[in-house]
This record gives C-alpha cells, structure tokens and sequence, in this order.
C-alpha cells in the first residue's frame, strides 16, 4: 500500500491537466489511448484537439469520410491506427446505439482495441480493477521491484501484469492507473531519471542495487530495412498533376502518394534520369526530367528506413485524371510527401 499510495499523492499534486483527464465518457478517453500508442502527449495532443473539434461525438466519426480521418491523422504514423479507430467507431455507433462497452472483457473484442486500451477505458470511465500495462509501466515496476526479466518476451508480459494487477489500489483503479503511467512519463524517466527527488527513492530496489539504468531489460531489437522510393511527380501542359491511392496492405494503406519507382538500391542520379526517361506513362514520354532537391530524405519508420527522392516529370500534353494543386493538398499523404509539397515544392510553383 505504501507503493500505491505514494504514487497517487505525487500524482495529485505532479499531473498534468489534460483534456481526457476532465471525464469519465469513454469517447474522448479511448481516442485519446489509441493516438498516444507510439506517440509522446506533446505530440498527440493537437490532434487529439482537432479530432474532437471536428468529430465531438462517436456518431460524427462513424459518418465521416475515411480520407477525412485520414487527412486529420496525418504525421501521428502507424496509419492503422486510425482506420482502426474509424472502424470502431462504426461498430460502437451502428451497432450498440453510440454505447461503449463496460467491461474489459467485452472492450477486448472491439477491432484495434488491444489489453492495454481496454484497462485503460475500464478503469478511466468504469473503475475497474484492472491493471494496465504500457512501456511506463514496465519501467517503473521493473525498477522498484528490480524485475531484470527480458521484457520483449510475452511470458513477461504476463509476469508483469500479474506484479501490476497485485499492487493495483483496487478502490481506486482509475487514479492508481494515471498515476503510475504518468509517473513513468514525467518521474521515472526512461534515461538519466532524478532519483534524488523520487518519492520512492527510499525503497527502490534497482536505486539500492544501484541498477536504475540497466531496467527494464529488453533484448529484443527491431530489424530495420532499407528502401528506395523515387517519387515521380506528373506535371502536364495545364501544371496539373498525378496521385493516386496506395492499395494493398502496407504502411501508408489508403494514403495518396506520387507515381513511384521503388529500386533495390540507391540510384546515382544519372542512372535515375536514364531509367526514368525509358518509362511511359499514358503512352507519352515526358518532355523534361528534373531532380527536385539535392539531398535525399531519410524517412526512419520502426521497421523501415526510406531513402526519398523527387523528381518532375513535365508532359507537353494534359494528362488524364489529373488535378490541380488545390485538389491534391486536401487528400491525406504520408508526412514526409505533405511537408515537401507545402514547404518545397509547390511554394515555388
């Protein structure tokens, strides 16, 4: 109890005010988890604003147009995120009247809603005592308890959930929840945290067996690949332009991009030009082939690094099914293609 307690009185006078702590409605609390996955609060909280700014409700998600969710989610990443949210969204409106589900168990078995979320929204909007379990804490269990089990192993994850759920104050689940993950955040930070002014720096295990910096342990690490992606942008006789919507199963499913030419390696620029200039396109040749910037962009993914390039294409003719850039600056792109567009390319254009 001397844990949990300890936790909660520095929570109450340390937390941030944010807006998904004002509530209890289960809306703005399941956004608000599902856009913090992956993502740090500083950068989160604008668009969790503008999402509640533009859809107030789960009745206005559900109806809106996937490019607008899109569009609106654009430079959060892990685009699956957000079609799952849509998804959801739809689900809970349509199909149980704008209700969210009360228990964990049943939050379990909506799409993109993993045991984390669930016993986030449980315990935020119902009070259940159940424990959730997020890198935060990890950290700060590991730490305290010295836990040097490798916590990029599921049976871990188990092992940690149960440590999580035993100091859980069970009448208050929702605060003790808060206050352990925001602990994590602001406290117990994942490098050089300041243990001198920890509240629990008198029983830490890993500060007595002086290990804070080898905790937690995770052994795991994430296999990066290398791609090429020369973007191509079609520019016709009326300086209108080409995109389309990436099909398929993929980082940026849904998203729109330029016509691209992926390659195994890094092209020189000559050779670049020289495959570029043997393609067709519409059964037309393209007048002109510039290279848009000097240096190429490196994008870095979890998973993948992206080694970007752009270059123009100029048609002496109009091209089918192009649009103007007013069209095309209102569709959802990648972040690294939207911030080109409005901060190079098309500034100048």
């Amino acid at each position: 109890m001397e844990f949990s307690n300890s936790l909660i009185h520095w929570y109450l006078q340390n937390k941030r005010d944010l807006p998904w702590r004002n509530t209890t409605n289960p809306y703005p609390i399941w956004l608000s988890e599902i856009m913090l996955q992956q993502t740090r609060v500083a950068q989160g909280l604008p668009y969790f604003l503008s999402f509640t700014d533009a859809f107030p409700t789960i009745f206005d998600l559900a109806n809106a147009d996937e490019e607008q969710v899109l569009k609106l989610w654009q430079g959060l990443g892990y685009y699956s995120r957000a079609r799952n949210l849509h998804a959801t969204a739809k689900q809970i409106a349509f199909e149980f009247n704008g209700e969210f589900p009360p228990t964990y168990k049943e939050l379990l078995k909506l799409k993109g809603v993993g045991e984390y979320t669930a016993a986030a929204i449980a315990s935020f909007s119902y009070n259940e005592p159940v424990a959730v379990l997020d890198g935060n804490v990890f950290r700060v269990l590991s730490r305290y308890f010295n836990v040097d089990s490798d916590i990029s192993l599921p049976k871990t994850k188990t092992e940690f959930q149960q440590l999580a759920q035993e100091v859980l104050d069970k009448k208050n689940p929702a605060v003790f929840n808060q206050a352990i993950m925001e602990f994590g955040a602001l406290q117990c930070m994942p490098k050089n945290p300041d243990c001198n002014s920890c509240v629990l720096n008198s029983s830490c295990a890993a500060l007595q067996h002086k290990k804070v910096s080898e905790l937690p342990v995770k052994s795991k690490k994430t296999k990066v690949t290398n791609r090429y992606l020369n973007y191509l942008i079609l520019k016709d006789s009326d300086s209108n332009y080409i995109v389309q919507k990436r099909e398929g199963k993929g980082i940026w499913e849904n998203l729109y991009e330029f016509p691209l030419l992926e390659t195994d390696f890094l092209l020189s620029e000559k050779d670049a030009i020289d495959q570029i200039s043997k393609m067709q396109f519409y059964n037309q040749k393209p007048s002109d082939i510039l290279i848009l910037q000097n240096e190429i962009t490196l994008h870095k993914l979890s998973h993948q690094h992206l080694h970007i390039r752009f270059f123009e294409l100029r048609f002496a003719s109009k091209l089918p099914d192009s649009k103007p850039f007013t069209a095309i600056e209102k569709l959802p792109f990648p972040i690294v293609i939207h911030n080109f567009m409005v901060s190079n390319y098309f500034n100048s254009h």
